[in-house]
């Protein structure tokens, strides 16, 4: 069947399969596809930069755009040390993210789960700029040989609006633009991927755990095989997630779980301290219900513009990346405890500091600084995420230590 054809790319002097027909070995990363400026087609202004506000931003990481074209590239209101105009780029412009796509082939990621947030599909403008995203990433899946996967994120969204928004939502994508006959979309267990995030979580919700098990249900009654995004404590009703047992019998509904880690833990020390707390338990969890286990790991965290913006106060730099050290130190500890799959958090998330793609340190000055790492290169997290891969598929040891290949000088 072609879903499961092997598409060979020749990566970093080796045949690397982004195979779509399996998530075991893969090595996945979020993208989120939500930057917009004004001068692109999308309509809907500065979106995810925060320059809506003079003197405002509300990304921690700036993105590396010397290599993209002029027509890629757009203005902000900031300037560089030199007095040049700091630019920026949109998620709008098929360009781009067919460039996206390209690094990923180039350093061997094999895919992403595109992220669809519920709040703004009830926006017209948002949604057609989200379904513009989505197709610039199917159109770049197709021409990359990457996998892709729809990932629904629940968050803000109301009671009643997973009937309302989610489901009408994903009927029209399947029925009218049928997206899972994409021969690169994402299958799993022999059938197409689509996840659904934000389930169970301690904070505040306002969907009901009933919802998200009707919508479960909805979807893989409808012949898909569905991944969960839950908690950090997830297994044992604490912390970060609900204390309602029904959490558990919801999950059931679910093939995948994918605790979410980020900011869940600081260091290497502290990540190796709280992986070894659950990755046991949750695999035995897993296997006794027959479901799959999805960990994530992250390269740092900041967003201390994000919350300046909404005139909150968080630091600078909060989790350290340390030249990729506490990336790969979380790979390490679920590769030796035989993970078979990994979700990288994200690709390109500037607004809470976890991108993994091209970002520069010639920032610009202004706003509340910006996390740099003056001697890494531009491309140093995309080489490391093509190095956790080739360690998830044993093609190179999963050492303690960063590989000599990626160590900064």
């Amino acid at each position: 069947m072609r879903f499961f054809s092997i598409i060979l790319l020749f990566t970093g002097g080796s045949l690397h399969a982004a195979d779509p027909g399996t998530l075991h070995g893969k090595v996945m990363c979020g993208y989120q596809g939500w930057f917009a400026t004004p001068a692109d087609e999308s309509g809907i202004g500065w979106t995810h930069y925060g320059f809506n506000k003079p003197g405002r931003c509300q990304i921690d990481l700036w993105p590396d755009v010397s290599g993209l074209d002029a027509d890629e590239r757009f203005d902000t209101p900031l300037k560089h040390a030199d007095g040049t105009t700091a630019q920026v780029f949109s998620s709008a412009h098929p360009k781009t993210v067919r460039r996206h796509f390209e690094w990923m082939r180039t350093y061997g990621i094999d895919g992403v789960f595109l992220q669809r947030f519920g709040a703004p599909l009830k926006d017209d403008r948002r949604r057609i700029h989200n379904d513009t995203v989505l197709n610039n990433v199917r159109q770049s899946a197709k021409a990359t040989g990457r996998t892709w996967s729809l990932m629904y994120d629940l968050s803000g969204l109301k009671s009643g609006e997973i009937e309302s928004v989610i489901m009408p939502d994903w009927k029209r994508l399947t029925s009218e633009q049928r997206i899972t006959g994409d021969p690169t979309y994402q299958r799993h267990r022999g059938k197409p991927v689509v996840s659904v995030w934000g389930i169970g979580f301690n904070d505040g919700r306002q969907y009901t755990l009933d919802e998200c098990d009707a919508l479960l249900r909805y979807l893989r009654d409808s012949g898909l095989t569905v991944m969960a995004g839950v908690p950090w404590h997830w297994r044992t009703l604490e912390n970060d997630a609900t204390r309602d047992a029904k959490l558990h019998d919801v999950l059931r509904g679910a093939d995948i779980i994918s605790p979410w880690a980020v900011g869940r833990y600081g260091s290497p020390k502290d990540a190796k301290r709280h992986i070894n707390a659950v990755h046991e338990a949750d695999v035995k969890w897993c296997l006794q219900h027959d479901k799959d286990y999805l960990p994530v790991v992250f390269p740092g965290f900041s967003w201390r513009n994000l919350k300046k913006s909404r005139g909150e106060d968080a630091p600078l730099n909060a989790i350290p990346r340390l030249g990729g050290s506490f990336f790969w130190s979380q790979a390490h500890e679920r590769i030796s405890r035989d993970a078979t799959m990994l979700y990288i958090a994200m690709f390109d998330e500037l607004d809470e500091g976890t991108a993994i793609f091209k970002t520069t340190s010639n920032a610009p000055v202004g706003a509340e600084g910006f996390v740099v790492e003056p001697k890494l290169k531009p491309d140093h997290y995309l080489r490391l995420t093509g190095l956790i891969g080739k360690a998830l598929r044993k093609e190179i040891p999963a050492t303690a230590e960063l590989p000599v290949e990626i160590r900064s000088p």
